[in-house]
């Protein structure tokens, strides 16, 4: 077999782990990887006709070439947030011949015939719930798919871990607490906006295991001026005289909208971000008291991988192998009640997870709410 291999979306620890175990695992069985560069890029920018074309994205992937890759974070192959089914007219390429509907233009048909030109015999996916939505309909279309779940979100249905998480939780709670020093010598309130898109699961675990005094999710819209009362009760109770706010990019104030800018994606989403500085201006406007506002940002998801990302990525890679080898596709490895096991393709139809708020979250104190352990999954989640 002739295998490609992707990674869509957002760059997260443990991707390279996976593609290394996954190109080891077909390897050692004579078969052979090649590396989609850029996502599902790959699939509108490739004219098959014209072999620079097609060597600016892919990548021939051996043994030598991901021997070492798994020591770092991010993707050999690049990533992108491109959906080959909704694409721009800014974004259509000159090669083809241009619809004369008006954009967005499902350009499938042309995806498929890369897939063929290329001679692969199957794909390999490896994406949040936008990037493996597509895997989907790839499948749909007849193309062998199987897909590897990743994203700092922790949000693709059918699976309790995506890759990335980890990391990003790990690095989070070290930047709360490593802020406590600064906020803390200056008697501050300190909000930390973190990434998520629309699940507030990498603030609530942050929140939880760095003690953060509040954590505001993106399930459940707040009110600043309840909050407000709570965070100077903190701050008094505190010896050090400081409170220390988590806030997840997709919250919003009670009877508002998610803070969004820029344009729509080709997945329909417009970036997130500025809810962390909008609730520390307000803190500050009503108490007078100084606030230090840190969006943790890309750096939760930068550096090596941590010990569960490069386990998980490396055993990712490997299922995906093994299910390939074994003639199956129109799967996604995954992790449910802590055993790996499989899902249909079709389970990525039901939409992004969110958080558990009932089981999980105080809705009245904007805090975690963590008990009644027993029975519950290991990522609260």
């Amino acid at each position: 077999m002739r295998i490609g291999i992707l990674t869509g979306g957002g760059d997260v620890p443990g991707l390279n782990p996976a593609i290394k175990a996954f190109v080891k695992g077909v390897g050692e069985a004579g078969h052979s990887v090649v590396g989609l560069r850029r996502g599902w890029g790959a699939f509108v920018k490739i004219d098959p006709y014209d072999a620079a074309s097609v060597a600016n994205h892919t990548l021939e992937l051996d043994w030598l070439a991901v021997r070492t890759i798994d020591r770092t974070g991010g993707t050999i192959l690049h990533s992108s947030r491109t959906n080959p089914g909704r694409v721009s007219g800014q974004a259509f390429p000159a090669f083809l011949a241009r619809p004369e509907s008006e954009p967005p233009y499902d350009l499938t048909d042309h995806a498929v015939r890369v897939v063929e030109a290329l001679g692969l015999d199957a794909l390999v996916a490896i994406g949040g719930d936008d990037t493996l939505s597509y895997a989907l309909r790839m499948h749909e279309e007849g193309v062998p798919v199987v897909a590897i779940p990743k994203t700092m979100d922790n949000d693709v249905p059918g699976t309790e871990y995506c890759i990335g998480f980890s990391t990003a939780v790990t690095r989070s709670v070290g930047f709360v607490t490593n802020l406590r020093t600064a906020v803390g010598s200056h008697e501050r309130v300190a909000v930390v906006e973190l990434f998520g898109r629309y699940s507030g699961a990498t603030a609530l675990l942050t929140g939880y295991l760095a003690s953060a005094d509040r954590t505001l999710i993106a399930e459940v819209p707040f009110d600043i001026e309840r909050l407000v009362d709570m965070v100077m009760a903190d701050r008094s109770a505190n010896p050090s005289r400081y409170a220390v706010v988590v806030v997840s990019e997709g919250a919003s104030l009670l009877g508002g909208d998610r803070v969004e800018s820029g344009e729509a994606d080709a997945y329909g989403h417009r970036k997130l971000g500025g809810i962390g500085e909008i609730t520390g201006d307000f803190i500050k406007r009503m108490t007078g008291v100084g606030i230090m506002n840190q969006k943790v940002a890309y750096l939760m998801r930068s550096g090596p991988p941590d010990i569960v990302d490069l386990m998980v990525g490396f055993n990712y890679g490997t299922m995906a192998a093994e299910l390939l080898l074994s003639e199956v596709s129109g799967r996604m490895v995954a992790l449910q009640g802590g055993v790996y096991t499989t899902e249909h393709l079709s389970v990525l139809a039901q939409g992004a997870r969110t958080v558990d708020v009932d089981s999980f979250y105080d809705v009245e104190n904007y805090r975690p709410d963590v008990r009644a352990l027993d029975g519950k999954p290991m990522f609260l989640y």
